[in-house]
Formats: structure tokens, C-alpha cells, sequence
């Protein structure tokens, strides 16, 4: 017979409270808890599995998605779940490219040209988030933090950005999600402008090691996954 575990047996093995396990279920993340003759909860090797599932998908994926792909295999949606891990690495793999992308930006004498557009020293906030690829409420909160600076038009006082501000937003735009600290950003930011190349290359590291240990941890997430959705087979 299959070996069963008591709700806490099963909290101390997974190094969390009894209260976070009755969350997951709560969430609909985990297959139903049967219950003995004497009404008493137990966890199966499947829970066991969907447990551990759980945990190593949230390490390497957003709550949401960890979450929602969870949500999709109790309901039997295996192929939907599995889209939805693919998507999310290609996103990383787009991350990742873009760093390596921006890399080569910053060692570039010539700026007059970014993905064929023609860059200027007066863009308007709407043609700098284009060209960016971010939205203009980013660009607004990272002047708000010090981070850009904009200039005003003297005929019609719009901000315009130069191209240095420009390069500045598109670095920003590159590492905000592996560089979480603004002061870290001010002196990144503060190297570009003095073109200290050795401080931006090791910014630049950093952020592409924080990329190979998330994916690592997804890749660890979706082996974690396939064990449990063996299990349905």
C-alpha cells in the first residue's frame, strides 16, 4: 500500500505550516484530501507530488502562473498548462536576448539608429517608449525617481529626451527586472554616462546570472511537473 502522511507529517517534509497546505487546497491547486473512516485528512503520494509541483514552480515562475498551471492539471488541462510554461520560457529566452542586445548597445560610438528608427536629442515621451518598448507611465515613475532626466521644448514646454536618456531608459527597461534596487540603477546609470564600461559589463553579468539561476529553478519547476502529471497517466 502506498504510503499516506498526515497533514503535519506532510507540513514538516515540506517545511511549511499545515495553514499553507489548507491554502493550496483552499486555491484549488492540489488534487482533493480524502479523509479516513475516523474523518481525518490524508495526503497520497499524488498530493506529495502535486505538493512538490507546487513549490518548484513557484521558485521559478510568478506566483500567477505557478498558481494558474497548477489550477489547470487538477482540472485535467495538461496541454493548456504545458502551453503556458512554454510561453513563459520563451519569455525568458526574449529576456535574456535583450540583455545581451543592450550589451552590445552600450558599446556602440554611433546611436542615431535603434532598430532602424532614428533617434534624435528631441523625442517626445510617446517616440522614446516606442523605441524602448516600454510604457510611457515607466518612463514618467523613473524620471519621478531620479533615475532620467527630461528636458522641456522651450516653444510648447513637452519633455523631450535626448539620445543619451534614451540609452539610459533602454538599459532600465533591459535590467529592471534583474536589477531591484534603485540605487543600484543610479550608479549603473552613472557608469553609462561616464562611460565606465568595466561597472556596466558587471551590472550586465549580473543580470544574465540572475537569468541562468531563474531559469535553472524553472527548469527544476517543470521536472517537479512532469512527475506529478505522470501520475494522471
Amino acid at each position: 500500500m502506498d504510503r499516506t502522511f498526515t497533514p503535519k507529517q506532510m507540513a514538516m517534509k515540506l517545511q511549511v505550516s499545515t495553514t499553507t497546505l489548507r491554502r493550496y487546497e483552499t486555491l484549488g491547486l492540489v488534487p482533493d484530501v480524502p479523509r479516513t473512516s475516523s474523518n481525518r485528512r490524508y495526503y497520497t503520494p499524488l498530493h506529495d507530488q502535486a505538493f512538490l509541483a507546487l513549490r518548484s514552480l513557484v521558485q521559478g515562475f510568478d506566483l500567477p502562473i505557478a498558481y494558474e498551471v497548477m489550477s489547470l492539471l487538477k482540472k485535467g488541462h495538461v496541454e493548456q498548462a504545458l502551453w503556458m510554461i512554454n510561453v513563459q520560457q520563451y519569455n525568458i529566452q526574449v529576456e535574456k536576448q535583450r540583455v545581451e542586445e543592450v550589451m552590445r548597445l552600450i558599446h556602440q560610438t554611433d546611436f542615431s539608429k535603434y532598430k532602424n528608427i532614428q533617434v534624435t536629442d528631441e523625442m517626445k515621451i510617446g517616440e522614446v517608449a516606442v523605441i524602448a518598448g516600454v510604457n510611457p507611465s515607466a518612463i514618467r515613475h523613473w524620471e519621478k525617481e531620479g533615475l532620467i532626466r527630461a528636458k522641456r521644448n522651450a516653444e510648447n514646454g513637452y519633455r523631450v529626451f535626448t539620445s543619451q536618456e534614451l540609452k539610459k531608459i533602454i538599459v532600465l527597461s533591459s535590467l529592471r527586472k534583474t536589477v531591484f534596487f534603485i540605487e543600484s540603477m543610479k550608479q549603473l546609470l552613472e557608469a553609462l554616462e561616464t562611460h565606465d564600461l568595466t561597472t556596466i559589463e558587471r551590472s550586465f553579468k549580473v543580470a544574465l546570472q540572475k537569468l541562468n539561476e531563474q531559469l535553472e529553478k524553472q527548469m527544476n519547476g517543470i521536472s517537479q511537473m512532469m512527475r506529478y502529471i505522470q501520475f494522471f497517466k
